[in-house]
């Protein structure tokens, strides 16, 4: 039997039918597909206004737990896959591992190139020196996530551009092998719409929305290790932070602190179709072990 409303209740009628909604989202009642019962079936099975009923669905679609198609109703959303963003210099790979989530990643370029300028500045080398460029398309429940390319200065890591990655974690590979530890980084996040080869990769249309990282890590030393440029798709991807405000001579600061997450879904970027085809500014977050 469906739950009533309460009408003598001083809580809104769609927070109430908000949370009815929740709860069989939360059983399994609809899976990501699933069509939800239309407007009036739902206006006549808890006796409340269309009002009512589009307010509570409003809110479900904000937390992108249902997408709405105009003519067509609401369906329920595929979750969303949590990254850790900053909290974790674990890497894609062990993050998705650690949450039970199989891993495929797909190779796509693997070589030695001179550092194009942009690439040299990020990794503190001149222009031209050799780095090693890995270009790889990862996939997660069998579904093309995000495509990320990293530079790598051969001189840390030679041999490396050889090396199968098609199963494998760099940052482990790197720590194992070289005995390379990533101590902090320093990534930078935007939106940006997806250009036709991200689309086709990514099996999405063209001028989709992707969120953007760009990121540089660092050894102990200080000495940049890997610059690498990501998109993950926004339909798709969320990412969440936790900020803790710490004391330094006086004067409270921002700092990033180190959190547990699960998936599916990351509170903090999330991609819209609102979003234009130009980046938007970007926030800097910086991050330690």
């Amino acid at each position: 039997m469906d739950p009533k409303i309460d009408f003598q209740s001083p809580i809104p009628f769609y927070v109430q039918l908000l949370e009815f909604l929740h709860n069989q989202l939360k059983q399994g009642l609809w899976r990501p597909g699933d069509q939800l019962p239309g407007e009036h079936t739902l206006c006549e099975t808890y006796a409340v206004s269309r009002t009512v009923v589009r307010q509570a669905l409003g809110e479900l679609e904000a937390e992108g737990l249902i997408v709405r198609h105009k003519g067509k109703g609401a369906f329920v959303a595929e979750p969303k896959i949590i990254e850790s963003l900053a909290q974790k210099l674990t890497g894609f790979h062990q993050d998705m591992r650690e949450r039970g989530h199989p891993l495929v990643t797909q190779v796509l370029g693997q070589a030695l190139i001179p550092a194009p300028p942009q690439v040299a500045r990020h990794l503190e080398i001149p222009a031209a020196t050799p780095v090693i460029c890995l270009r790889r398309l990862r996939f997660v429940q069998e579904e093309p996530i995000l495509v990320v390319t990293s530079y790598l200065p051969q001189a840390l890591c030679p041999g490396l551009e050889t090396v199968d990655f098609r199963e494998q974690s760099l940052y482990a590979y790197l720590e194992n092998v070289y005995g390379l530890e990533i101590a902090r980084g320093r990534r930078r996040i935007g939106a940006v719409a997806a250009d036709a080869e991200d689309a086709r990769l990514l099996q999405i249309a063209p001028g989709a929305p992707l969120v953007s990282l760009d990121s540089v890590s660092y050894l102990e030393n200080n000495v940049p290790i890997e610059y690498y440029q990501a998109v993950h798709r926004g339909d798709r991807s969320q990412f969440e932070v936790e900020l803790v405000r710490i004391r330094e001579q006086g004067h409270v600061r921002e700092t990033l602190h180190s959190t547990a997450l699960d998936l599916p879904q990351s509170n903090g970027l999330l991609a819209t179709p609102e979003m234009p085809p130009h980046p938007k500014p970007t926030q800097t977050l910086e991050f330690a072990r």
